[in-house]
């Protein structure tokens, strides 16, 4: 039976566990890809989380990260510390697929412009307007590639930040079933004249947006004595940038009846370069709102709460969520159902504790712990049963003891 660990252990076997050998502490693992559609050699950055082992039958939601390069660590971060760290359940455990860039302006643009100022380089641009042709190797060259050989789940977020967020837009507008929630992060809505944004009203009224979430974080690029109200009617091209995607939220908001969930968020304090961090974090927790499983101190010492169907019932409502079916993760059942068994309240504890034998057959911890359970209760030959069962799965000192002491 494995007990709650504290916070604070928690926290420091976690860090523990990102320790590799050579006393080098990693997150990820470097792939790569032969791109057919891009002509070229694609590096990808690849975060599993450590829940995961080998023969696990665990899989996880992907979170598809543009810019990788510069954003990978701390997405890894933000989703760890609400995922695992400190026990926090708030969003799922995820993988992270972080792509970095070899022609950036090429690929998160979805239009070729020509040189206008302040852009007065013609080599600069010359490359613009591969957006499309990106979307397309993700699509079916790099999503095929991680579900064949990391262990998914079907929900998938596409993250992005400047002409990474000007792609997530135009992903999300124009190929919105590709992934179930975008995190749109001060977008360069302003390219190519607004082409994008001129075209995002008329799309906002005419498609059904029904199941997927966007996010949209605003950074303060404000010059100095402007705010958010008198940008609105200016016209320079300084303000521009901030103009489109003000534009953006409003048309997004007027169009309540195309079925997005939506929310965004103006970051007063932040401006284009920090803005990425504190946005990925409140989306995060925004498209998984309904996610986290909450637990009053009543429901543990009132023996007369039924915490299965109260688990059941959440866990479904987060997999009609998420599309597919989700158990309540195993240690949460397990530690719940240890604390109700020290407490004696044993029809609560029989009821979690076989909760988890059926929803983790392969985990030799939950036989041990529902063999404690029967030796709790007197039943001795039940309980060598299941100390035996823990066994055939994974010999291990503690249902050993147990068994020969019987």
């Amino acid at each position: 039976m494995k007990k709650i660990i504290l916070p604070v252990l928690i926290v420091f076997f976690s860090m523990c566990a990102l320790a590799q050998k050579d006393n080098k502490v990693t997150i990820g693992t470097i792939d790569s890809i032969q791109s057919k559609i891009l002509n070229e050699q694609r590096k990808i950055w690849v975060y599993v989380p450590d829940s995961w082992t080998a023969g696990s039958k665990q899989r996880y939601p992907v979170l598809y990260l543009l810019d990788g390069n510069s954003h990978f660590s701390s997405s890894v971060g933000v989703i760890k510390h609400l995922s695992e760290v400190n026990g926090n359940t708030i969003c799922p455990e995820m993988i992270v697929v972080g792509i970095p860039n070899t022609d950036r302006i090429r690929d998160l643009t979805p239009t070729h412009v020509n040189p206008t100022p302040p852009f007065t380089d013609s080599l600069m641009l010359k490359t613009t307007g591969g957006g499309e042709r990106f979307v397309s190797f993700i699509e079916k060259e790099l999503m095929p590639r991680i579900d064949s050989l990391y262990p998914t789940q079907p929900y998938k977020i596409l993250t992005g930040h400047s002409f990474g967020g000007l792609t997530v837009m135009n992903v999300a507008l124009n190929h919105t079933k590709l992934f179930n929630a975008y995190i749109c992060i001060d977008p360069s809505m302003w390219w190519d004249q607004m082409n994008l944004l001129n075209k995002t009203e008329k799309s906002l009224r005419e498609k059904n947006f029904s199941g997927t979430t966007l996010y949209l974080g605003i950074a303060n690029t404000l010059r100095e004595g402007m705010d958010i109200i008198k940008v609105r009617s200016d016209t320079s091209k300084g303000t521009r940038h901030i103009r489109s995607i003000l534009n953006l939220d409003q048309f997004i908001k007027e169009q309540k009846q195309n079925g997005l969930r939506y929310e965004s968020k103006y970051y007063s304090n932040d401006d284009h370069g920090s803005v990425p961090l504190i946005t990925e974090y409140d989306a995060l927790r925004f498209i998984f709102s309904n996610y986290h499983f909450k637990l009053s101190p009543t429901d543990i010492t009132d023996p007369t709460v039924d915490l299965v169907n109260k688990f059941e019932k959440h866990y479904q409502e987060v997999s009609k969520m998420l599309g597919y079916k989700l158990s309540p993760p195993e240690d949460m059942v397990n530690n719940l159902g240890c604390d109700v068994l020290e407490r004696k309240q044993y029809a609560k504890a029989a009821g979690l504790l076989k909760i988890n034998v059926e929803n983790y057959p392969q985990s030799y911890n939950v036989y041990d712990s529902y063999g404690d359970y029967f030796l709790a209760i007197g039943d001795k030959s039940k309980a060598i049963e299941y100390f035996k069962k823990a066994l055939s799965i994974k010999e291990n000192p503690v249902s050993r003891k147990k068994l020969n002491q019987l």
